[in-house]
């Protein structure tokens, strides 16, 4: 399947392009494509990766349904079939990558929570023994199980980087009733996605949740993409090993891989090489499968 990069490939006009995702205004609700546009360290890379947009897709509607109990999320309905003739020509396309979703006033917290101890959050771990002011036991590694998931909230920044921050620093921000509950509801989230993994033999090492404000109901609810492989780091259980990086099925391949060419985490990304288009695509697809039992 050809990749797609943008819907303006395919004549669309949407209103806003995050780094993956095209979005449409339709007033009371919003339609949401994704793409094959990667990014990492908050920059687009030239190339895409096929199936890439599918795989986010789809996954969040498994994810969708099997949390429906933990809170409510933002989907109406997924695919092309209730939308314009414009969408429905290019349905080959689009059905698989598109959401119609309620509108919400975003809450401007990443709701990130760790089970294990990586990334930025060992770095962290390493300078001080503590994530976003959470103190941590002594003698952790890189990998270690974390003695139970913490909620490491970071800000949601139009441009630049996000930042780590507190919890009570995202109290200051959205209130403290708003931040205990997004706090309670991301680490269920979690903790249901990551006892369901461990039965595919799947570890989610960490994941970030986003929330909304849907004003008619009064209600926050989940909101974007949930559990995949853009969001999230999900390691194969059989081989995980504590004390060094793992091996993963998601976007830290190619952050790996750009970090080795030297590049400086600035605008524009560096190329990447056919075998690390083709091997992250088989990745995500590989795990869209492990979780799904389905295959794209």
């Amino acid at each position: 399947m050809q990749p797609l990069i943008s819907t303006k490939e395919l004549g669309l006009n949407p209103q806003k392009q995050g780094k993956v995702r095209d979005i449409f205004d339709f007033g009371d609700k919003l339609v949401i494509v994704a793409t094959d546009r990667i990014s990492v360290f908050d920059v687009v890379l030239p190339d895409p990766i096929p199936y890439k947009g599918i795989v986010l897709t789809q996954l969040t509607k498994f994810w969708c349904e099997y949390l429906k109990d933990v809170i409510e999320n933002h989907v109406i309905t997924f695919g092309v079939d209730t939308l314009p003739e414009e969408f429905k020509k290019h349905k080959e396309i689009l059905q698989l990558r598109t959401m119609v979703v309620k509108k919400t006033k975003v809450l401007p917290i990443e709701c990130i929570v760790r089970g294990y101890l990586s990334g930025s959050a060992l770095k962290e771990y390493q300078k001080f023994g503590s994530v976003c002011g959470i103190p941590l036991p002594e003698g952790l590694k890189e990998s270690s199980k974390l003695p139970q998931p913490i909620f490491t909230p970071s800000t949601k920044a139009e441009v630049g980087h996000d930042e780590n921050i507190t919890f009570e620093k995202t109290v200051e921000l959205i209130g403290e009733d708003k931040a205990l509950f997004i706090k309670e509801k991301s680490i269920q989230l979690y903790k249901k996605a990551a006892d369901y993994a461990e039965t595919r033999n799947i570890i989610i090492a960490d994941t970030k949740f986003e929330f909304g404000f849907d004003e008619k109901t009064q209600k926050i609810i989940l909101i974007d993409e949930i559990l995949t492989p853009d969001s999230s780091r999900f390691w194969p259980k059989e081989k995980y090993v504590e004390g060094k990086p793992q091996p993963s099925l998601d976007k830290q391949f190619v952050r790996d891989y750009t970090e080795s060419t030297g590049w400086d985490k600035t605008y524009p990304g560096p190329n990447l090489p056919k075998e690390v288009i083709e091997t992250t695509s088989e990745k995500y697809k590989e795990i869209y499968f492990l979780l799904t039992a389905n295959k794209i």
